[in-house]
């Protein structure tokens, strides 16, 4: 049986990787050690000398060509969270060590939330709670407009992984979807039911904009205040992708010159925002600490990626979730 160690911080190591995930790790591979952290291998780097599969998360440490020369039998790594933009380094690549990443497990639950969001913010949810609370009163119901779940628009900015689910969970509602991504093939536009548009179709048009565009250089600051200043009467933006991806002091500026806007800002640039950021005041912001991602036993469902996909390895399968040196520098 191969040689195997968990190396991550000792909260994700539980949330992750649960009773039933350790279980059917042990039957797969020989953990010889007891889970570790960047701190305890730091202390004693002779733990990782057996290595030959590291099973990790968040908190892991980065595989720098230092660490890799502590682990001469490495082979694989199997990583139960999601960027690995802080664990990859050309030294892993160049040693041509496996890498999985449970990137697509941590969709799930962001693609749930931004539904929830979307068919929230259709019905103004927000705003007329906030109403409700200031006025101790119901307010008359003809005041209460909102675009509603049918035949409303809906705005996706890129189809990657997160955003080709939000577009599947939206097929069961009556809704038009567009969305702007090209690199995104025409055909699976057509499979999601979604009319590809430009940038600033996808603000003019929709009710309800949602971003999912990953934090690249060529997309820190894409999405401008100009962008807001094209929104439609009352519509809403939902952001949680990366708040680099977004001109934030731009963004403000037209939040506070358009009250008739709504922003759902799970994610900020940076997080959380500085202590005086209008985000925190504003009426027309909701902010949440980075939550749309997994948590708590919702990460069993990226534990349980990394078992698959460890069985997959040993077993000579094709990997489902191996990122490559290629894949890691387009992905968030």
């Amino acid at each position: 049986m191969y040689k195997a160690l968990y190396v991550l911080d000792s909260g994700p190591y539980a949330w992750i990787y649960g009773p039933q995930e350790r279980a059917d790790i042990a039957q797969l591979v020989d953990v010889y050690a007891p889970p570790q952290t960047r701190a305890s291998i730091q202390s004693d780097p002779s733990v990782l000398a057996p290595a030959e599969i590291v099973l990790s998360g968040w908190g892991a440490p980065e595989f720098n060509a230092a660490l890799l020369d502590a682990m001469p039998r490495l082979k694989a790594v199997f990583y139960g969270a999601g960027s690995i933009r802080g664990v990859a380094t050309d030294a892993l690549w160049e040693r041509g060590i496996v890498i999985c990443s449970a990137w697509a497990a941590n969709a799930v639950p962001v693609s749930e939330y931004t539904l929830a969001h979307i068919l929230l913010a259709l019905k103004h949810d927000w705003r007329i709670a906030q109403q409700v609370r200031a006025q101790r009163a119901y307010p008359p119901r003809e005041t209460m407009t909102c675009p509603g779940a049918y035949g409303s628009t809906v705005g996706i900015i890129s189809l990657g992984m997160i955003g080709r689910l939000v577009c599947e969970r939206l097929k069961s509602f009556d809704l038009k979807v567009i969305a702007y991504d090209p690199f995104a093939p025409p055909e699976v536009a057509r499979a999601l039911n979604v009319e590809l548009c430009s940038l600033d179709d996808v603000f003019r048009r929709a009710d309800v904009v949602s971003l999912h565009t990953p934090w690249l250089p060529e997309t820190e600051g894409m999405i401008q205040g100009r962008h807001f200043a094209l929104m439609k009467p009352d519509a809403t933006f939902i952001n949680t992708a990366r708040g680099a991806v977004v001109n934030e002091p731009e963004m403000i500026a037209i939040l506070q010159e358009r009250t008739d806007l709504f922003a759902v800002l799970d994610v900020t640039h940076p997080e959380p925002p500085a202590p005086d950021s209008l985000l925190y005041t504003l009426p027309n912001v909701l902010l949440t600490p980075h939550i749309a991602g997994s948590m708590n036993d919702e990460c069993r469902r990226q534990g349980r990626y990394m078992v698959d996909e460890l069985r997959r390895y040993l077993s000579g399968q094709p990997l489902q979730w191996q990122i490559t040196r290629e894949r890691a520098a387009i992905l968030a």
